[in-house]
C-alpha cells in the first residue's frame, strides 16, 4: 500500500531531486502523511528550497503535533532564512518532544539552537534590524513558434550550467534553476500538443535559457498548455507569424534581431549567424527558400534576402559592406 512506503534520510542523502520526486508523487495519494512532509522538507533543505521546506514542516506540526522531527526540520529551514527566533522557537518545543525512541534523540536539537543563539547574537552587535532575506524578483518565461518547432524563453540571467536542469516528456517539459538566493526556480508545463523529446534541446545564454521543442505536426498551437487536445486544430500557412494575431512575419527584421542578440551575448559569430540562416532555410517556404538562393548568388555573396516578391522580379547586384571592396578575380 502507499502508506507502506518509506523515504529513509541515506535514501535523501544519496539523490535529494530523485527523493523530492517521489516524495511528491506519494504525497500526491496521501497529503496527510506528516513523515512524508518531514521527508520532503529535508530533501528541499538539502536543495536549498528553504521557504518550501518551512511550509511542509509546519504542515506536519498542524498534522501530528507531538511530531519532535516535525519541529527540527521547522528550526532547521527558519534558520537557513534567518529567522533565527522562530527557527530558536521551534527547536525549543521539538527538544520537548524529543525521547530516546525519536529520530532526532541525538545532539541535533542542541546544536541547531547553539547556532540560532551564536546567529542571534551576532546579529545583536551588529545591530541588524532586517532578519529577512531580500525577496527574489519573480521569474517570468515567454513562448512563441515557427512550423516546426516551439521556442521557450526564461528570463533568467547569468544562470551557470551546472544549476540548470531541463527534461522532456512528449507532453512535459519540467525546468528547475538555482537560484543565486538559495530557492530554486521550478517550472512544470503540460503542454497542449506533443513533441519529440529527443529532438528538444535547450541553451544557456547571459539573458535567458532558450528552449527549443520539435513539434510532431506542423500545427498551429492555441496555447502552451493544456490537458489535451483542443478541437479547430489550424495548420500553417507559409510565412504567417504562427500566434493568434495575422501578422506576417519579416524574415529580413528576424534576422538583423538575431544576430544584434547574439553579439549582444558573445556568441560565437559566424558560426551561430550561420546556424540562423540554416534554421530560417529549413523553416522556410519554397519561395523564403528561391529568395536566399538567387539573392547570394547574383550578388556574389554579399546579399542574402528571404523577399522572393522583391528579388524575384530583378537582378540582384553586389553590395558589399561600406568599408570593402569587392574584386573579381
Amino acid at each position: 500500500m502507499a502508506n507502506e512506503r518509506s523515504f529513509p534520510d541515506t535514501f535523501i542523502n544519496e539523490d535529494p531531486q530523485k527523493a523530492l520526486e517521489e516524495l511528491n508523487g506519494a504525497l500526491e495519494e496521501s497529503s496527510n502523511n506528516a513523515e512524508w512532509l518531514c521527508q520532503r522538507a529535508y530533501a528541499h533543505i538539502l536543495l536549498k528550497n528553504y521557504s518550501r521546506a518551512a511550509d511542509d514542516a509546519k504542515t506536519a506540526q498542524q498534522l501530528q503535533p507531538g511530531l519532535a522531527l516535525a519541529f527540527l526540520r521547522t528550526g532547521i529551514a527558519e534558520y537557513h532564512l534567518n529567522n533565527f527566533q522562530s527557527a530558536s522557537e521551534a527547536l525549543l518545543e521539538g527538544q520537548k518532544l524529543d525521547g530516546e525512541s525519536s529520530p532526532c534523540s541525538d545532539d541535533s536539537f542542541q546544536i541547531w539552537l547553539e547556532r540560532c543563539d551564536h546567529s542571534m547574537q551576532t546579529q545583536t552587535q551588529n545591530g541588524a534590524t532586517n532578519t529577512q532575506p531580500a525577496a527574489a524578483p519573480p521569474v517570468k518565461y515567454d513562448w512563441y513558434q515557427t512550423e516546426s518547432q516551439v521556442i521557450m524563453t526564461i528570463m533568467l540571467k547569468n544562470a551557470k550550467n551546472e544549476d540548470v536542469r531541463v527534461s522532456f516528456e512528449e507532453k512535459e517539459l519540467t525546468a528547475c534553476v538555482k537560484l543565486a538566493l538559495g530557492e530554486d526556480y521550478y517550472l512544470k508545463l503540460c503542454l497542449l500538443h506533443a513533441v519529440v523529446p529527443e529532438q528538444c534541446t535547450y541553451r544557456i545564454l547571459s539573458t535567458k535559457i532558450e528552449i527549443k521543442m520539435k513539434k510532431t505536426e506542423a500545427i498551429r498551437w492555441e496555447k502552451l498548455e493544456g490537458e489535451g487536445v483542443l478541437s479547430n486544430v489550424k495548420h500553417f500557412t507559409p510565412n504567417q507569424y504562427p500566434s493568434s494575431g495575422p501578422y506576417t512575419r519579416n524574415w529580413d527584421k528576424l534576422v538583423g534581431d538575431i544576430k544584434e542578440e547574439e553579439k549582444n551575448e558573445k556568441l560565437e559569430g559566424d558560426a551561430a549567424l550561420n546556424k540562423l540562416f540554416q534554421q530560417i532555410y529549413t523553416d522556410g517556404s519554397d519561395e523564403v527558400k528561391r529568395a536566399m538562393n538567387k539573392s547570394f548568388m547574383e550578388s556574389g555573396g554579399t546579399v542574402l534576402s528571404t523577399n522572393w516578391t522583391d528579388v524575384g522580379k530583378r537582378n540582384v547586384d553586389m553590395s558589399p559592406p561600406e568599408d570593402v571592396e569587392f574584386k573579381k578575380f
